[in-house]
């Protein structure tokens, strides 16, 4: 994976779809990114895109498969695998409605025979599971040709039903299918692939269903294995505690750090550097780096051992105050922190709530080790979009602001969007990145060095005065310092 700026993206959130996409990437935006992760643009039941029917098919309404290639002539493609789950409108999910085991797919669903023999899992085995539903994670159905009941694992969705029918990834039925989708890609020119939800891949009978060891590590580095073979780099997203994007790194994995956005907006809240400077002294370069995305601010279990439970509050409390919205923990095992707070769900930009606080972020964002993502929003410096939450019924929707063609040149036209291109374009272009980092923390202070020989870019920021410097060699070897 290439270390410059990513945009993360709807398929039709920036004027449309791909096309207006790939548009402003050759126009306003050329030079700035060398990746684009478009969110899943495939036809898809439900939670906008998360949701596929067929990964073989881009919705008529973004594109075609040609537009994905013209965007892969001059960027990173990277577009998600929901390796948990498929649409329960699929061809696959459909054959096994209608014709129960007797479908040549049914060895792709977890029968919860599978997991507990019989299909009846005991009580506290089902208190044992991570939860993302309100209840138990598992569907009743009835097949239409026999009558026959059965139970499949449903880990998302609805209490009543669910638009995503989990996979079983030890099924060589599965395997085979994911192999075909990986191929598929890479023929594309997709170059890489985020695993949505494949922490939930594994279902063990006793343990949370979540993470769940060795199994998770065998699943990863099988299919790490198959991407390779098709030239095509992985990255797993997992919300969990920071212990385990460290294993994912010592292993070899590319991975997440979903402490950042919690943190630098905890040290800009409180005026103090400390926990941020720690944690970017201690990061790992193979990483993607995010503030927002289109789901919230990871809070709970991500800052688990970092925050304590009243930063926590505290943050929550300002999201809700400056127009935003807390998805809450479900599973009664993540409740004894006394915050039940998964994610907040707000723009960035609204969250800190003037602009040179919220360039500051970005600048240490663009700082931090890894491979920065903006997204769309964020790079717009939106703020809270309470029209699309009223029309949905979706408090995330508050961060996920379709822009029209005349939006996206009103904000282009903005100063503090200035300010955020101007910090994405040192980022990509000046050569001291592709160097060391050093990082110095003191009370409210944080420097932020990158020296590649004589090259050197440093971000000298006082995060309670939310002052902050940028000092970059030029090409000749002189510096200037200049403010964010």
């Amino acid at each position: 994976m290439r270390r410059g700026p990513q945009l993360l993206t709807y398929p039709d959130s920036l004027g449309g779809d791909l096309a207006a996409l790939e548009a402003l990437l050759r126009g306003p935006l050329d030079g700035l990114f060398t990746g684009v992760h478009v969110l899943p643009p495939f036809p898809s039941s439900g939670d906008r895109g998360f949701a596929p029917t067929t990964y073989l098919e881009i919705d008529p309404r973004f594109g075609t498969w040609a537009d994905v290639r013209h965007l892969a002539e001059r960027h990173d493609v990277m577009l998600d695998l929901m390796v948990n789950h498929i649409s329960r409108r699929s061809p696959e999910f459909r054959d096994f409605v209608r014709r129960g085991r007797r479908s040549p797919h049914a060895d792709l669903f977890v029968t919860l025979d599978k997991v507990w023999p019989g299909g009846d899992p005991p009580a506290a085995d089902v208190a044992r599971i991570f939860l993302r539903k309100p209840d138990a994670p598992f569907t009743e159905i009835a097949v239409e040709e026999t009558g026959e009941r059965e139970r499949v694992w449903t880990s998302f969705g609805a209490r009543d039903w669910s638009e995503q029918i989990d996979l079983d990834v030890r099924s060589p039925a599965t395997r085979g299918l994911l192999t075909s989708w990986l191929r598929f890609f890479a023929e594309q020119g997709v170059r890489i692939v985020r695993l949505d939800a494949v922490g939930y891949v594994v279902k063990q009978a006793g343990t949370s269903c979540f993470m769940v060891e060795p199994g998770i590590y065998e699943f990863l580095d099988w299919i790490v294995s198959v991407a390779g073979s098709f030239d095509l780099v992985l990255l797993p997203e997992i919300h969990d505690v920071r212990e385990t994007h460290r294993k994912l790194a010592a292993r070899g994995y590319w991975t997440y750090d979903f402490v950042l956005p919690g943190l630098v907006l905890d040290a800009l809240v409180t005026g103090s550097a400390e926990r941020l400077g720690l944690h970017l002294a201690q990061s790992p370069a193979r990483q993607v780096t995010t503030l927002d995305c289109h789901d919230g601010i990871p809070i709970r279990p991500d800052l688990d051992g970092i925050l304590p439970p009243d930063s926590m509050q505290r943050l929550t409390d300002l999201v809700i105050g400056r127009g935003g919205n807390a998805n809450r923990l479900l599973s009664a095992s993540q409740a004894d922190a006394g915050v039940d707070v998964h994610q907040l769900n707000i723009t960035y930009r609204s969250a800190l709530g003037d602009d040179d606080r919220y360039a500051l972020a970005r600048a240490i964002q663009l700082f931090a080790p890894g491979v920065p993502q903006l997204y769309y929003v964020g790079l717009l410096a939106g703020e809270n979009d309470a029209a699309a939450v009223a029309a949905t019924g979706d408090g995330r929707a508050v961060n996920r602001h379709d822009y029209t063609r005349d939006e996206i040149a009103a904000a282009l036209g903005r100063p503090i969007v200035g300010r955020i291109l101007d910090l994405v374009r040192l980022r990509r272009e000046h050569p001291a990145f592709k160097g060391e980092l050093a990082v110095d923390y003191e009370a409210s202070r944080l420097r932020l060095r990158w020296r590649r020989g004589e090259d050197c870019c440093e971000l000298d920021a006082d995060v309670g005065t939310g002052e902050a410097w940028v000092t970059a060699t030029d090409p000749v070897g002189r510096a200037e310092r200049r403010p964010v």
